[in-house]
């Protein structure tokens, strides 16, 4: 953990701030000033003051649209932010479990037990689902971080809360990940079959297909 990280994190303690950063985030791609303005109930000139602060401190990117109209008379390109890609972390003390967690990939791809990493991640995800007994998977993977959210009848996740690990070892853990989810998805008691390999960039690389409650309602 760094002082840039503490401060950095120090200033979504402000309630507008946090708002701004939520609406950003969650949005997935470029916002607008106005728009972020409008989702979080402030006015458009605080809605930017707040925005830039949080630029400055790394958390949010910042850009600007392409004009549609170019030449005399077309204004001033509209500026726009995103989610950071960079990540922020604070532990007090400092505690550094990626490291260890890159160590232990490491050791199963030298030894070549991918088989019985998914197991373990399976049952991970088993134990997971035992401390959330009638809950939808759904929301035990929002507090888990994996930020989903609904896009042509499936469900996509927005985050990947193992991405420095994802990003050295991308097939192993990965498949630990699904496996992670199918264990989750069946201690719920629901269909594991529904959590499948669906990278997209910038995203997690499973997502969840549709129920079969859900298509037969249409």
């Amino acid at each position: 953990m760094s002082s840039d990280d503490l401060e950095a994190l120090a200033l979504l303690h402000d309630p507008v701030r946090r708002s701004l950063y939520d609406v950003v985030a969650s949005h997935g791609g470029d916002v607008g000033r106005g728009e972020a303005a409008e989702a979080a109930g402030v006015s458009r000139t605080l809605a930017g003051h707040h925005l830039d602060k949080l630029v400055e401190a790394g958390l949010l990117e910042s850009g600007f649209r392409p004009q549609e109209k170019k030449g005399p008379g077309s204004g001033r390109p509209a500026k726009i932010y995103r989610r950071a890609r960079g990540e922020r972390s604070v532990s007090l003390p400092p505690r550094d479990y990626v490291a260890l967690a890159s160590v232990l990939a490491g050791v199963v791809d030298l030894l070549g037990a991918e088989e019985q990493a998914e197991e373990a991640a399976r049952g991970a995800g088993a134990r997971l689902a035992r401390k959330h007994p009638g809950e939808r998977a759904e929301d035990v993977l929002s507090e888990r971080g994996y930020e989903p959210y609904e896009e042509d009848g499936a469900l996509r996740l927005r985050n990947c809360p193992f991405h420095v690990l994802a990003t050295e070892q991308p097939l192993l853990v990965c498949s630990m990940n699904l496996a992670l989810c199918q264990g989750l998805l069946e201690g719920l008691g629901d269909d594991p079959a529904r959590a499948r390999l669906d990278p997209r960039p910038g995203e997690c690389c499973v997502s969840l297909k549709q129920t079969n409650i859900d298509i037969e309602g249409e």
